[in-house]
């Protein structure tokens, strides 16, 4: 097939920019246009991979009562749909918007594809996602949404790549927040922490600025409880109840481990909870959790392997995966987003719960307040959680948990200049590791 470059008279009427995002809502015919290159001068060529004949003047776009604004799409993307006006999609919800930074990486990789096929959504619900990126990465970025485009996703009607937070957020009804700096050799925690807290201090701004005040968000990027802290902090507009750190690949941890000294398949175990930090002072809690509606401690008699050995393979399983797969959990982790998403969007089964770190301030079991810290959370789908208040404690686990607390505290003091507390302190209990670390 020829390649025909757009006469510039046909550039200017189409609005085309390459120095801002790029955009590839889908044609129901499947015909694609590729811009590039991205992030260059407006005057660079713009090519399409249809015939010269096939070009044609731009379309009226259809009346839907909700015009789009030149800031929420270009050209002739904004025209090549009608989600009222064709037969297949007139049962579609209303489309939502999907942040998502570190998009670019493996974690990214694997959840973006589960999000455009509807795994995550549903079958109905159309999705524009926003992928957010470094100047580093914008090259493998351009790389994602061509593999996107290839894919041919029905439900999947725009998606935006941008270096700019102000742009990716915009709007958003849902922020995953993947993107982090690693814990590079002799790096100290307190390090990481000023490091990665910057990043979410500046994406907490962004949020609070553009994206939907209701805009639900996930932290993946580590430390995650304390970056979701200094993101909520600097999102006022943004309820905090709205914020979650991601715990809930510790909690599939826990029950596959569960599930395996039982011999039983892991969905089997319920009631499982994450207690605390997401790190190698995480709290799995078999006290509360079932196997088959029976107490684990009535099912597995060994105490003490799950005093000892149970909850050491659950806080340290990322480290061990690393050892074996050269890298840390990227699938795995896309798969508990996908998890953590659906348990807020889906009714809790009677009885059940599940694993989310959340904003402490007002919860009923006596854990410090103004701190992220993973609890039992129940939800009736709307997107919305509250905390169990039907749980037990002994000895043992309230002696766990105040370690993790003390650690979130300690952390929470050292990234005091990003929360707007003053003067920050790092007196960090010990210098613990993230499951994923060496």
């Amino acid at each position: 097939m020829a390649v025909a470059e757009f006469p510039s008279s046909l550039k200017s009427q189409l609005n085309l920019s390459s120095t801002t995002a790029f955009q590839a809502n889908r044609f129901y015919d499947h015909r694609r246009c590729s811009f590039r290159p991205f992030y260059r001068a407006r005057s660079s060529p713009i090519t399409c991979s249809v015939a010269p004949n096939q070009v044609e003047a731009a379309p009226v776009a259809a009346k839907t009562g909700e015009p789009k604004s030149k800031s929420d799409c270009y050209g002739v993307f904004c025209l090549t749909y009608d989600l009222k006006a064709e037969e297949e999609t007139t049962s579609w919800k209303k489309m939502i918007n999907i942040a998502v930074s570190g998009a670019a990486g493996m974690i990214s990789n694997h959840l973006l594809f589960k999000l455009a096929a509807g795994e995550v959504f549903g079958p109905d619900q159309p999705i524009a996602l926003k992928l957010l990126g470094s100047e580093r990465s914008l090259q493998a970025l351009e790389g994602v949404a061509m593999e996107l485009e290839d894919s041919l996703f029905p439900l999947l009607r725009e998606v935006v790549i941008s270096i700019d937070p102000y742009e990716v957020f915009q709007d958003a009804d849902w922020a995953l927040l993947i993107g982090a700096k690693p814990r590079g050799p002799g790096m100290e925690r307190a390090g990481l922490l000023d490091i990665n807290g910057q990043i979410f201090a500046e994406q907490g701004k962004a949020l609070n600025a553009v994206a939907s005040p209701n805009v639900k968000v996930i932290v993946v990027g580590n430390p995650c409880n304390t970056n979701a802290l200094i993101c909520l902090k600097n999102a006022p507009k943004i309820p905090a109840k709205n914020f979650h750190a991601l715990t809930r690949l510790d909690e599939n941890r826990a029950k596959c481990q569960l599930a395996l000294k039982a011999g039983v398949f892991y969905d089997q175990v319920s009631n499982m909870t994450i207690w605390g930090n997401h790190s190698t002072t995480q709290v799995p809690d078999f006290l509360n959790a079932r196997i088959n509606g029976l107490p684990v401690k009535e099912v597995i008699k060994d105490h003490r392997w799950l005093e000892e050995e149970f909850t050491e393979k659950v806080q340290k399983r990322g480290g061990v995966l690393i050892e074996k797969w050269g890298r840390s959990s990227a699938a795995s982790t896309s798969v508990s987003i996908v998890d953590a998403i659906r348990s807020l969007i889906t009714p809790t089964p009677e009885g059940d719960w599940f694993s989310s770190g959340v904003y402490s301030t007002g919860n009923p079991y006596g854990i410090a307040e103004d701190i992220v810290f993973s609890m039992p959370c129940r939800s009736k789908g709307d997107g919305d959680y509250e905390l169990v208040k039907d749980v037990i404690f002994d000895d043992y686990l309230r002696k766990r948990i105040a370690k993790t607390e003390a650690e979130l505290l300690a952390e929470k003091r050292c990234v005091a200049h990003l929360t707007g507390e003053g003067i920050a302190v790092c007196d960090l209990p010990e210098d613990t590791m993230l499951p994923g670390e060496m």
